[in-house]
This record gives structure tokens, C-alpha cells and sequence, in this order.
């Protein structure tokens, strides 16, 4: 009998439309140390209709955008209503290399006050993420006394 939740799919998965699908497909495993989960299906025309990639212990669905499915890929220069957040071994070079690629930087690297060091990037598929990496242990007394004295001034 199938398990309603299978054993090697995380519980919530991000499911992005692109244009592009090979080409993000390359971008994300490159990029973000993603590796295929499973060879993707193609569609009659050769685009990726389905892919799933691994991101350490996540995971991302992703497929063309398709009018037989009424999927859209985001506008470009559209606000985005969701924004992806993965950490990484190091921010500052993956920021770096993700812009290299054609990503969009949105905001300053710098290191948040409660521990950990990124930026905003809007991928060149119109998706939005936060690329962080933790940097230090702070604790949430700490966490408290910074946000306030953030908020505040």
C-alpha cells in the first residue's frame, strides 16, 4: 500500500515555473549544489515539462511554463509575492557566482543580527531568494536586545 507522504519527499515542496527549464535546471544544481532527483520528463516539444532537484534536504519541482497547464513564470520586474530562502557554505560566494550567472543582486551582503549573513537575489528565471549562510551562534536574549535596539534607532 503506497504511504500518502512518501519517505523521500520532504512535506512542502516549492514548485517553480520558469523559462527555461533546462537552463534553471543548470542554475540551481550549479549555483545552489542542487543534484537531480530523478531524470526530468520532457514535454513533445523538448522542454522540461517536470524536474525535481535536491537541495540538501530540500527539494524544488520545477517545469516550462505551460499553457496546458495554466502555469506562468514570473513577470520580469514584477514584485515577487514569495521569496525563497537557502542557506549555503558560503553566501558571499555564492551571491557572487549567482550573479556571475545572471542573477540580479537586490540587496547588500551583510550579517543580520541574529546570526546569519546574506543577500537578495532574483534569479534569471524571475524567482526571488535570500542566500544566507550562518555566521554566528546568537541567542534569542541576544537576538532580543539587537532587534530592539535595530527597531528603535
Amino acid at each position: 500500500m503506497p504511504k500518502p507522504i512518501p519517505d523521500d519527499y520532504p512535506r512542502v515542496i516549492a514548485s517553480l515555473t520558469v523559462r527555461g527549464a533546462a537552463d534553471a535546471i543548470d542554475f540551481y544544481t550549479e549555483i545552489f549544489g542542487g543534484r537531480l532527483h530523478s531524470d526530468p520528463m520532457t514535454a513533445p516539444d523538448g522542454t522540461v515539462a517536470h524536474a525535481e532537484i535536491r537541495i540538501g534536504d530540500s527539494m524544488i519541482m520545477l517545469g516550462e511554463e505551460s499553457p496546458v497547464f495554466d502555469s506562468h513564470a514570473p513577470q520580469e520586474d514584477a514584485a515577487a509575492p514569495v521569496r525563497l530562502m537557502v542557506y549555503v557554505e558560503d553566501a558571499d560566494e555564492t551571491v557572487r557566482r549567482a550573479v556571475e550567472r545572471g542573477a540580479r543582486q537586490e540587496s547588500e551582503l551583510r550579517t543580520e543580527f541574529y546570526g546569519d549573513r546574506g543577500a537578495a537575489i532574483r534569479d534569471p528565471f524571475g524567482h526571488a531568494w535570500y542566500v544566507a549562510s550562518h555566521v554566528e551562534d546568537v541567542s534569542p536574549e541576544e537576538i532580543d536586545r539587537r532587534a530592539h535596539e535595530l527597531f528603535t534607532t
